[in-house]
């Protein structure tokens, strides 16, 4: 059986065991998508993810419940400090900084409707369900609302680099049932373990979620250098440190001869 075909027959075959959940008294949802593994090679241009999956409703086709899917993709966080300048005498110096331990290095939210449509705005941010809840745990000790300041900061800054992003209205359900999203990973991504994690929203309250993993990895040349860099960080360390020797060494020697 293709890739294709194993990705389509997991939530068909769910569907078909629906009659032997029924006894379940939550909705159970099965989340795929349509690359597990992306490769970052030299011109990566991006990638378009197709995220899509089942709801299946304990009460079968009797059901009248109508649910909202809101998916969340993340990548891996990362440790930032934000710093914000200000002119002073025609010169621009530093007036304030905050540490944030916790900032995806990449954000996005798919929903079928606005979030504010589907919870109120406390388990929204319990589940992040939108750029503005994402828990960035900052650090440091300035007051609350230059923290807040920084921290929407930090979200238009990585909006305007196509990195964090909202679609209110970016998954589409088809017969109450099966669900897709399509979310765009622009040049600039960072590497690593990136989650997908998908919500069955009904009645402003969160019943069903279930995550998928998906890896972004470097390959080729590049691929081989952080290898390297991670693997054996300090002969790779020697290696960069003889090497920029030796280049100023031939450097010296070229322009000494002319």
């Amino acid at each position: 059986m293709t890739g294709p075909a194993k990705r389509l027959f997991a939530p068909l075959s769910l569907m078909a065991l629906a009659p032997f959940l029924m006894g379940q008294r939550e909705p159970v949802l099965v989340p795929e998508v349509s690359q597990s593994r992306i490769e970052v090679r030299q011109g990566f241009t991006g990638a378009n993810l197709l995220l899509y999956g089942a709801v299946i409703d304990p009460d079968g086709a009797s059901s009248n419940t109508e649910y909202d899917i809101v998916v969340v993709l993340k990548g891996p966080a990362e440790r930032i400090r934000l710093r914000e300048k200000e002119r002073l005498a025609g010169i621009w110096m530093n007036s304030g900084e905050s540490d944030f331990q916790s900032a995806p290095s990449f954000f996005a939210v798919a929903a079928s409707s606005p979030i504010e449509d589907i919870v109120d705005p406390r388990t929204a941010a319990i589940y992040e369900l939108g750029t503005q809840f994402i828990q960035l745990s900052p650090t440091g000790q300035i007051e609350p609302e230059q923290q807040a300041r920084f921290a929407r900061g930090l979200v238009e800054m990585r909006e305007r680099l196509g990195l964090y992003n909202e679609e209110s209205e970016g998954v589409r359900i088809s017969e109450g049932v099966l669900y897709q999203a399509r979310i765009a990973l622009p040049s600039n991504v960072t590497t690593g373990e990136y989650t997908a994690e998908t919500f069955a929203i009904a009645n402003g309250r969160v019943l069903a979620s279930a995550t998928a993993d998906i890896e972004v990895v470097k390959v080729g040349l590049e691929g081989t250098v952080v290898f390297a860099a991670q693997r054996w960080s300090l002969f790779y360390g020697l290696g960069a440190i003889i090497l920029s020797v030796g280049m100023g060494w031939l450097a010296g020697r070229l322009f000494s001869k002319s």
